[in-house]
C-alpha cells in the first residue's frame, strides 16, 4: 500500500476518535514531520480525507474537521429517535406545529381518506448536539387520538404514541428523494441553498395490520444524514 494511503488510514481513525466538528489538524508541516515523509506525500494523505467529506480545506487557516452524517437506516422498526440515540447521539425535538387540519388531496391519498378529512399534522424539529438536522411532517388520521397528541411536546412521537395509546407503529412503505430547501427550511435547518434536501416520505402501519397510522414526510440536510437500507 502507498504510504500516503496509510497515513491517510492512521489520520482518518484520530479524527473519528480525537476530534470534533470545526477543529482543526496540526498544520502539514508538522504532519509531514511526524510521519516522516516529505509534504507533497502528506498532502495526498490529506487529499484522501477530503474526498471522503471528512475534512475541508480552508485557505490560511488549514484542514477543518466536517461534521460526519448520521446513518439513517430504514427497516420496519425504524425510528429516527432511536436510531439517533443507537449512534451515541444525544437527539431532542422539538414541537413547531400540532393542530387539527383539512387533509391536503395529496396527504389523503397516502392516509387513504377524502380529500378534506379532519387529520392531525404535528411538525417537529429534529436536532443533535445543537445542530438542527430534520424537519418532520406528521400526519394521522384518527382524529380519536388527538386528546392524547395534543400533549406531545419532546422526544419520540412513536413512542409517545405507544405509552399514550398503547398503540405500536411499524413502516410500512417508504420513498427516498430530494428536493431544494425552502427558505423555511433553510431558516430552520440552518443551510443555504446549495445544501441539497433529503426527503423521505414513510407509510407507518399499527403493527401487525394494514391500518394505516400515520403518513411523514421528513426534509433532512442532506450533509448530516446518509440513509442505510437494510436487507
Amino acid at each position: 500500500m502507498p504510504v500516503y494511503l496509510d497515513i491517510a488510514s492512521v489520520l482518518d481513525q484520530e479524527v473519528r476518535e480525537q476530534y470534533t466538528p470545526g477543529e482543526y489538524l496540526p498544520s502539514e508541516g508538522q504532519l509531514a514531520q511526524r510521519f516522516e515523509v516529505n509534504r507533497h506525500t502528506l498532502r495526498r494523505a490529506i487529499d484522501e480525507l477530503v474526498n471522503t467529506g471528512m475534512v475541508q480545506r480552508h485557505q490560511g487557516k488549514g484542514n477543518m474537521v466536517v461534521r460526519q452524517p448520521s446513518d439513517y437506516r430504514i427497516h420496519s422498526g425504524a425510528h429516527f429517535t432511536k436510531n439517533l440515540i443507537e449512534q451515541g447521539a444525544r437527539p431532542r425535538c422539538e414541537v413547531i406545529q400540532s393542530r387539527v387540519v383539512a387533509a391536503p388531496m395529496k396527504i389523503a391519498e397516502y392516509l387513504g381518506v377524502e380529500e378534506g378529512a379532519k387529520i392531525i399534522h404535528i411538525r417537529t424539529l429534529r436536532r443533535t448536539e445543537e445542530c438542527p438536522r430534520t424537519i418532520i411532517d406528521h400526519y394521522l388520521p384518527d382524529l380519536s387520538w388527538w386528546r392524547v397528541l395534543k400533549n406531545f411536546h419532546n422526544g419520540s412521537l412513536h413512542g409517545f404514541i405507544k405509552r399514550g395509546l398503547d398503540v405500536e407503529l411499524e413502516r410500512k412503505e417508504t420513498r427516498v428523494g430530494a428536493k431544494v430547501p425552502t427558505n423555511e427550511e433553510c431558516r430552520l435547518l440552518q443551510i443555504t441553498q446549495s445544501t441539497p434536501i433529503l426527503k423521505v416520505k414513510t407509510k407507518n402501519v399499527i403493527k401487525g395490520t394494514n391500518i394505516v397510522a400515520e403518513f411523514s414526510s421528513s426534509n433532512s440536510r442532506s450533509d448530516a444524514t446518509e440513509i442505510v437500507m437494510e436487507h
